[in-house]
């Protein structure tokens, strides 16, 4: 009888990851069709930009024409002896034919001003859409990943099921803010300067034929753009492994993170070293980074900190890292385990590496993090 129930319990479970499964996939079908129609009416959206801006140009020139002209139709009108019958007439025919086309040329631009405006509603429209699309694609993801990490043979998992959910859900959180964190920079940073590019791109090549100097600066801000999503797909790959932490050890690759948070955020980062400096494990030099990283990150968000310390120090038998900054403090110390999720992050790595961490902070009194690594065996702080 039990085993009946284990069985129909088991298919239960699967039929639901399942209908997640295709949910999911129906849901992102839907980000997707949304998004390459965003990516579509942001290009209408700035064609019509450059088409009103030319037809502005054009009814600027005109009304100066037309002023000109109607002013030289007085002049002929007021002095026969000077002027003659033609001259009259083709005066007058020159200031009709300026203000017919300055008439078509307004009615031209209010009609581009119009489609302008009606693309950038529904572009905000469609940017909405992928924003919520986006955001239950990484709910449903949250779902999935639980239901298939902790669900599967559920049965033998019963008794231990409401601790394993709490920390579970919790790892698998944040595993998906991460993922989306890293979409959301590659969306918002390189793919929409690669669409920006394309965009540029066909801009010089239909003015190669009609206006060079206006090719030639299209040309250089397109080198612009192609340098500045460089700069930003660099800095991802950063962020995810960087490539110094392989080649030139922790200190230089810490040294470049404190860099960039100083460049940032304006923060004065400095960073001591300790003892000899000597490359270790790669799994040691990792977890000490991704420490030091999400430390300072949590400087960056949340601290309201002018100075932050990253010391480092080498012993024979130890690394020993130490965050410390001079911001607001953290109120109530109880709550770190369960709210931080950064510092519960860095008390996991710690813990993977046989290490321990130090949590010391009070209100406006900053924050200091230390964390010791043992290189033999274990340590206690």
């Amino acid at each position: 009888m039990a085993l009946n129930g284990a069985k129909e319990l088991d298919k239960i479970v699967k039929s639901t990851i399942e209908a997640v499964e295709k949910s999911k996939g129906q849901i992102f079908d839907i980000y997707e069709a949304a998004r390459r129609e965003m990516e579509h009416v942001q290009r209408d959206v700035e064609r019509l930009k450059q088409q009103t801006a030319e037809v502005i140009f054009k009814v600027d020139d005109i009304e100066k024409r037309e002023r000109r002209s109607r002013l030289r139709l007085m002049e002929v009108s007021r002095d026969f002896q000077r002027y003659s019958e033609t001259n009259i007439k083709e005066a007058y025919e020159e200031a009709n034919r300026l203000q017919v086309d300055l008439a078509v040329l307004r009615s031209q631009e209010q009609s581009l001003r119009r489609m302008r405006d009606e693309a950038e509603v529904r572009l905000r429209a469609l940017r909405e859409t992928v924003d919520k699309a986006e955001r239950l694609v990484s709910q449903v993801g949250v779902v999935l990943s639980y239901l298939s990490a902790e669900m599967g043979g559920v049965v033998n998992q019963l008794e231990t099921l409401q601790q394993r959910q709490f920390f579970g859900a919790k790892i698998i959180q944040a595993q998906e803010e991460e993922r989306r964190r890293v979409a959301r920079e590659i969306h918002d940073g390189p793919a929409q300067s690669m669409a920006n590019i394309v965009f540029r791109a066909e801009v010089c090549e239909h003015f190669l034929d009609s206006d060079l100097e206006r090719a030639r600066n299209e040309l250089k801000e397109l080198r612009t753009l192609v340098r500045n999503s460089l700069a930003e797909v660099r800095k991802i790959i950063f962020d995810l492994r960087p490539m110094t932490l392989d080649d030139l050890g922790l200190v230089a690759t810490v040294r470049r993170l404190m860099e960039g948070a100083e460049k940032r955020t304006g923060l004065i980062c400095e960073l001591r070293v300790t003892g000899a400096a000597k490359r270790l494990d790669s799994h040691v030099e990792v977890g000490v980074f991704r420490v030091v990283q999400e430390a300072v990150t949590n400087v960056e968000k949340h601290a309201k900190a002018s100075h932050v310390v990253v010391q480092l120090d080498y012993s024979h038998q130890f690394v020993n890292a130490q965050i410390e900054d001079d911001g607001q403090g953290i109120a109530d110390m109880q709550t770190i385990g369960e709210e931080s999720f950064g510092l519960m992050g860095i008390r996991e790595r710690a813990k993977l590496l046989g290490g321990e961490v130090a949590v010391e902070s009070g209100v406006n009194q900053g924050t200091r993090i230390r964390l010791r690594i043992p290189l033999q065996g274990k340590s206690a702080l």
